[in-house]
């Protein structure tokens, strides 16, 4: 029983309860007061440090996102405008090439039918003399065929005249030759 006693004794000058009570210490209300102080102390702590450190950094972050999206917002719709100035420009470009494309074509077609007309004018005088020359050359030999054909009428004609059985002279044979060929 000594053992009891300083077990007892113990327990009492500890100040500890020498019954244990059941269950969960939070649910004691002997100690709400306590916790419901430490709760609204650790709120308070929360706030403050959300309020003064956390909520400040996320503001900034927040704003620096809100700048940056509005700068790229802001850069997209001027590399746009520049987009449609580019695709203006490059439009009248190409209807300034194709103007251009047309006038060199016209020019080049020009060019060519002036060397043509030149061409053809030159074809044509050389065909000129030629044709002058050929027309020459065939009265030269119309001329030298109405020659032949009027000695060959007159040698044929002498010939016909002899073997008829009749004679003619060259003077005659000349002068009847000469006014059939005449018409």
């Amino acid at each position: 029983m000594a053992d009891e006693n300083l077990v007892d004794k113990t327990a009492t000058d500890i100040g500890e309860p020498t019954v244990s009570e059941p269950g969960m210490p939070q649910l004691d209300f002997t100690t709400w007061d306590n916790q419901i102080f430490w709760l609204v102390m650790a709120l308070i702590a929360t706030y403050f440090i959300l309020s003064r450190v956390a909520l400040p950094r996320i503001g900034g972050v927040l704003a620096e996102r809100q700048g940056t999206i509005s700068n790229d917002i802001a850069a997209a719709e001027d590399l746009k405008a520049k987009a449609v100035d580019a695709e203006a420009a490059y439009d009248k470009a190409l209807v300034d090439a194709r103007s251009e494309a047309g006038r060199i074509v016209a020019e080049a077609k020009a060019e060519i039918q002036a060397d043509l007309n030149v061409a053809i004018a030159k074809a044509d005088e050389e065909i000129a003399a030629k044709s002058a020359e050929s027309e020459k050359a065939i009265a030269e030999i119309r001329a030298g065929a109405l020659e032949s054909v009027k000695e060959v009428a007159k040698d044929t004609a002498k010939e016909i005249v002899a073997a008829m059985g009749g004679k003619a002279d060259a003077k005659t044979v000349n002068a009847a030759v000469t006014a059939r060929m005449k018409g």
